[in-house]
């Protein structure tokens, strides 16, 4: 039911000093009084300070809570937010008794929910809510700030106004061709149809982006056996994550860490060495190795410094491959006489005294992210499967009526088309009934939100 009263913890559980219930629905207000003995709703949105209790009159907490009547609050219901403190008892006692005074537990994203629902924001600003708290990089949060704003939302607004003034023009061709003003000018409708389908494009082109934003760009280190990835892949997080011996092969299977880099998300990974092997655990070590060299948008290609640059077989098979590629010459901490000559698009770089790290993480930056790659320049993309899918689809549609905007055209199809665009549209801002999309929007979020 959409308006039964739900109430959930807001803070993550454990050792804490505070912690926030939330309490949303029909019927608020009553539940808080019964767990708050001097329950006041007046005056809304301050914080008052008051004993919570049991439904046996046993004191839980003494703490705040503050009253948000619908539909100027968070979830547009009547809310009552409480701050007690933290820990393992105190905060699970005070849900205890919302519940036992008439709440139910809310569902995982439901506040969120109730808030697309009831209007405070659309499905796009709902996702940002959950790309904001998941955020591990400050260009990250970043963006889901400008998508929480409206920022996509406004531009896939004016995008579904401007198809509609088609359809409508449309429409006046349809139902009213012998008008004395005749039939709306084709080049017009044309011209409008091309401006469409450009901005639709130009709106698809930020998706690869967005994407790699939201999930962070996959950094691969590779490179012969003993060069010293490891190290360099623990020196880049600053923690002891990979094993290093100087064992040849120590690394079997690729190790993954989520980290970042100049306030850009990174997936970093280190992978066995690529070298002919007649081992089976290190051959499939490899075989892992080179899908991921495949996949990476950025490849840190590693080379020992007593070795040749470029030279090794190793090189060749990095380089052939699409995608950003940094060239590394490691331990340049040794005696300048015994490092090679740097090549022009690669470094020298030391695990051991830092030496090179910080141009490196600019460099795979660069590489990843590039025009994006200041975090000023963050503008409102695409950042989901989800978005790319509906894009496509209403630019699908645009192309389907083109022909039939000719003479010899159907209009009445093409304006079917033009609908079809359009509810991919509104599929992804909500404007439609989308209970399955906001099933999958909120199924991943935490049940305070």
């Amino acid at each position: 039911m959409l308006s039964d009263p739900i109430t959930a913890l807001a803070t993550p559980p454990g050792r804490s000093a505070l912690a926030v219930v939330r309490l949303s629905g029909r019927g608020a207000f009553e539940i808080a009084a019964r767990v708050v003995p001097t329950y006041t709703p007046e005056p809304p949105r301050t914080a008052h300070l008051a004993n919570f209790v049991d439904g046996d009159g046993m004191l839980i907490d003494r703490g705040l809570y503050t009253v948000f009547p619908g539909p100027a609050s968070y979830s547009g219901e009547d809310l009552v937010e409480f701050s007690c403190h933290g820990g393992f008892v105190v905060p699970v006692r005070l849900v205890s008794a919302l519940l036992a005074a008439g709440a139910r537990a809310a569902l995982p994203g439901e506040f969120t929910r109730r808030a697309v629902l009831h209007g405070r924001m659309d499905l796009l600003q709902a996702e940002a809510v959950g790309d904001l708290i998941d955020a591990t990089a400050t260009a990250q949060a970043r963006a889901a700030l400008h998508q929480l704003d409206g920022g996509l939302s406004r531009r896939l607004t004016d995008l579904r106004s401007a198809l509609l003034d088609v359809e409508a023009l449309l429409g006046y061709d349809i139902d009213f061709p012998e008008e004395d003003d005749g039939p709306v000018a084709p080049a017009r409708i044309a011209e409008r149809m091309t401006d469409l389908q450009d901005r639709v494009a130009r709106l698809l082109a930020t998706a690869p982006a967005g994407e790699r934003l939201r999930a962070g760009a996959l950094v691969v280190l590779a490179g012969p056996p003993n060069v010293g990835k490891s190290s360099l892949f623990n020196a880049l997080l600053g923690s002891e994550r990979a094993i290093v011996t100087a064992t040849s092969g120590t690394t079997r299977d690729a190790i993954e860490a989520a980290t970042e880099f100049l306030g850009w998300p990174i997936r970093l990974v280190d992978t066995a060495g690529l070298r002919e092997s007649e081992d089976e655990a290190e051959q499939l070590g490899v075989g892992f190795s080179r899908r991921f060299v495949e996949a990476a948008e950025v490849v840190v290609a590693c080379e020992a410094a007593g070795g040749e640059a470029g030279k090794r077989g190793s090189y060749a098979e990095l380089e052939s491959r699409r995608g950003g590629i940094v060239r590394v010459i490691m331990k340049a901490d040794l005696s300048p006489s015994r490092l090679p000559r740097v090549p022009a698009s690669g470094l020298h770089t030391s695990a051991f005294t830092g030496e090179g790290l910080d141009e490196l993480k600019a460099s795979i930056v660069r590489l990843a992210f590039g025009e994006q790659a200041t975090l000023a320049d963050l503008e409102p993309g695409l950042t989901r499967e989800r978005h790319r899918i509906a894009l496509t689809r209403a630019q699908t549609a645009l192309r389907e009526a083109m022909p039939q905007l000719s003479g010899r055209g159907d209009a009445v199809l093409a304006a079917h088309h033009l609908r079809d665009a359009a509810r991919a549209l509104e599929g992804l801002v909500g404007v439609v009934d989308v209970d399955e999309v906001l099933d999958r929007v909120f199924r991943s979020f935490c049940v305070g939100k």
